[in-house]
């Protein structure tokens, strides 16, 4: 697949952005796209279609087969913002980030990824649930923490609690987050939240990773419903 490429003018090349750009690029769009398929070619398509439908921001996760060559197929475009979610250790790291990556994310805490991280000024995005966990992420080189997983862990309320005692600390709820509580989500203080199937519906792409699409309409989406409740939740 070669990178979608944009027909507007870019103002920013984002494969030179650095963590604070990235930050700011990341609260400005509210919703980061998590790629996670088990085929690589579904891969390709699910982000096709949410090029299609305006995202320009793509976390693809380490356990996407060929996820490090689809990083950087992603990334060759200045346009878009590509990072590497679901990064097991600091090797890893590295290779996402030389593939152009440009944020990474654990849903753990590891501290072995604050090098490869720090050293390329590469926003570093690390998975907690309690208030300990979130101090534990911070003190061991996280930018931002990501909520995980959000919806189990109590959803909108619980973020907020966790907002009324670390409120410097940029939150990322992730797991379970959907449409209908996004609104939710950032009233209660989230930076900006993680989405994976609640954005496209994994059931309607076959094994080469086309969609079934019954009914038309924009392929494999779980919803024209779902996609204005996105739209109207950034706003």
């Amino acid at each position: 697949m070669k990178a979608p490429h944009t027909k507007d003018s870019v103002a920013v090349d984002m494969r030179q952005a650095g963590k604070i750009a990235v930050l700011q690029r990341l609260r400005g769009a509210r919703i980061v796209p998590i790629i996670r398929t088990p085929i690589g070619s579904q891969a390709v398509t699910v982000v096709q279609w949410l090029y299609d439908a305006g995202f320009r921001i793509f976390e693809i996760t380490m356990t996407v087969p060929n996820a490090i060559e689809l990083v950087r197929e992603l990334s060759s475009d200045p346009a878009l913002l590509v990072g590497a979610g679901t990064v097991p250790d600091a090797k890893t790291a590295r290779a996402c980030i030389n593939a152009g990556a440009r944020f990474v994310v654990a849903p753990w805490v590891d501290g072995s990824l604050a090098g490869p991280c720090r050293e390329a000024d590469v926003l570093l995005m690390l998975g907690a649930a309690t208030p300990s966990e979130v101090r534990a992420a911070i003190a061991m080189g996280a930018d931002v923490v990501k909520i995980f997983p959000a919806a189990s862990v109590g959803g909108p309320l619980y973020v907020k609690s966790l907002r009324s005692v670390l409120p410097q600390v940029p939150f990322c709820p992730t797991g379970g987050v959907e449409p209908e509580d996004l609104a939710a989500y950032f009233v209660a203080g989230s930076d900006f939240v993680g989405m994976g199937g609640a954005l496209v519906d994994s059931k309607r792409i076959d094994a080469e990773g086309r969609a079934a699409h019954p009914g038309g309409g924009a392929p494999g989406f779980r919803v024209r419903r779902g996609r204005s409740a996105l739209i109207d939740a950034r706003l």
